[in-house]
């Protein structure tokens, strides 16, 4: 029997590997894609991290930048590749889990789309969401003969060059893909409320300095709605420069869609090329389904802890116990708890004390 399988070799997959092994048990690592970076190749190509070098490394293994560099897309998937290579952990490639059953005896039974039967004692969904982007829908969408795209489907702006776009959303992604599409399109970014700015700097320091010095980043999500109360938007100035010189329009969301038209809330109507969603991503996690260990969708869990199923656990979820839970600088401290509650399991803790 496998003592852990982790499903997903992205940051969090790999750094529940890590601290796996820290636990002297011995991981399995199960990665649908090729190479075992996750998701992050397959961001937009102009993607940046708003966090510098010292803050965007996984435990054990710092980011080869200078320390006050913003690493790109391509320097992150070269990092991770380089922090897989440091574990003692078996990865296995392009391989899929479809299914999990829980085993009447102990354990789990995981099935693969190659035919593996994989028999583990713990299982880490570390799935992430890129998979699982969430489209909204609206009245006429059907009939709409412009194209409808996630975020997830945009790379780069040159594809839409001379077109009339909509972004919808109002999180990072949305205002850094409307602000770059600017250039080439007629852009308006359509939310449902003012975009609500966080200065990237602030008193000479990045703001990641701040969020982890002061420990922002550890406040938990009950917590921090009292203090944020909605999506925040890194800033250097430059997004907000351009909402207040028209740079770039913002709109409330429109109401419906027509054959290639869009209907705005106050009733005009505008010819629409493409309407980009940047409207977030929910857990990917089909492959618990019929494990019963989700809610329309969602895992039940307690900081990253099954509530259905001794034995599985999480990392990776957005606001999983913290600001920083799913985030390269983040991650490990929900790996550290989680996988504390796992290697008990697995060493059939309850058993050895006499339960």
């Amino acid at each position: 029997m496998i003592d852990a399988l982790v499903i997903g070799a992205g940051q969090s997959g790999l750094t529940a590997a890590h601290t796996l092994t820290d636990r002297n048990l011995n991981p399995v690592v199960l990665e649908a894609g090729p190479d075992p970076v996750g998701s992050w190749p397959h961001y937009y190509d102009s993607l940046t991290l708003f966090s510098p070098a010292q803050h965007s490394s996984l435990a054990g293994l710092d980011f080869p930048a200078d320390p006050d560099h913003y690493p790109h897309r391509d320097e992150v998937v070269d990092y991770l590749r380089r922090y897989a290579k440091t574990l003692d952990a078996d990865i296995r490639t392009n391989t899929t889990v479809t299914t999990v059953e829980a085993q009447p005896e102990e354990g789990f039974l995981v099935h693969t789309t190659d035919g593996q039967q994989l028999h583990t004692a713990g299982i880490v969904a570390a799935t992430g969401s890129f998979g699982n982007p969430h489209l909204p829908e609206l009245p006429g969408q059907d009939q709409f003969s412009g194209k409808i795209l996630h975020v997830a489907d945009y790379r780069s702006p040159e594809d839409y060059t001379g077109q009339r776009v909509i972004v919808v959303g109002a999180g990072n992604s949305a205002v850094q893909v409307a602000y770059e599409l600017a250039d080439h399109a007629t852009v308006t970014l359509a939310t449902h409320n003012p975009i609500n700015f966080l200065p990237q700097h602030r008193d000479g320091h990045d703001i990641h300095h701040w969020l982890v010095s002061t420990g922002f980043d550890q406040l938990p999500p009950e917590w921090l709605i009292r203090y944020v109360g909605g999506t925040l938007v890194m800033d250097t100035g430059d997004y907000r420069h351009a909402l207040t010189t028209a740079r770039i329009d913002r709109r409330p969301v429109f109401t419906s869609f027509d054959t290639d038209t869009i209907i705005w809330a106050d009733g005009a109507v505008e010819p629409v090329d493409t309407v980009l969603f940047a409207t977030g991503y929910r857990p990917n996690l089909d492959y618990l389904t019929g494990l019963g260990a989700l809610a329309d969708g969602y895992p039940l869990h307690s900081a990253g802890v099954s509530t259905t199923h001794p034995g599985l656990v999480y990392v990776g979820l957005e606001f999983q116990r913290s600001f920083s839970s799913n985030t390269l600088r983040g991650v490990h401290r929900d790996a550290e708890l989680v996988i504390t509650a796992l290697a008990a399991h697995i060493n059939r803790a309850p058993a050895k004390v006499g339960l």
